[in-house]
């Protein structure tokens, strides 16, 4: 079984063309969101080709998007020339990064084998800042194959409450059809508990 934790697995659906989970355009919810916001720092991890950085970008925010896919940054770089300089090659769970006021989720954590999620809920949690945003978009639904891997909604709740607080949810209708209408909009509040105190929480 293919491994898609593995780098060289994006690479061949980028370099083939091979991508049904690019091509959706920033969700009403999110521009909303982000409209209210001040300016903040955004980080995209598994950002692929990075569609939702440029409207985030025109919205005032400071945005990093981050792939360790260097033929899904070459393929950003190519469609947003003049963001260049906001896309980062590299892994998001080895990279040192600073905090930031929200981390946009997009078809990143479904891409994840499903004994990484663990993972990613701790290293999401250490970049966000207390009071700061896990905000975007959860592919929700249980079946063996993937990617993407869907999970109900309570497992994404027992996976994320350690840190973060649930304040939005709303279904997505006009998803990408490889997600088959299971998309949800959801944005998570940091808590104010430090790692460890979460941890033992």
């Amino acid at each position: 079984m293919a491994d898609s934790s593995r780098v060289d697995f994006w690479e061949q659906r980028y370099r083939e063309g091979v991508t049904p989970w690019e091509g959706a355009s920033l969700p009403e919810p999110a521009r909303v969101l982000f409209a209210s916001l001040p300016p903040s720092t955004v980080l995209l991890p598994g950002c692929g080709s990075a569609g939702d950085m440029p409207p985030l970008l025109a919205l005032g925010h400071q945005v990093l998007a981050v792939d360790f896919s260097a033929a899904a940054i070459a393929r950003a770089r190519h469609q947003w020339p003049a963001a260049a300089d906001s896309l980062l090659l590299g892994d998001f769970f080895q990279l040192e990064l600073p905090a930031f006021d929200c981390v946009f989720e997009r078809a990143f954590l479904c891409a994840l084998p499903r004994e990484m999620r663990g993972q990613y809920a701790e290293r999401v949690a250490g970049l966000v800042k207390p009071g700061g945003l896990l905000a975007g978009v959860f592919f929700l639904g249980e079946g063996e194959r993937g990617p993407p891997f869907g999970m109900a909604e309570n497992a994404l709740q027992a996976l994320l409450n350690p840190w973060f607080a649930l304040e939005q949810a709303l279904p997505l209708q006009d998803g990408l059809p490889v997600f088959s209408g299971r998309e949800c909009w959801m944005v998570w509040k940091r808590r104010g508990l430090d790692l460890d105190q979460a941890l033992k929480a």
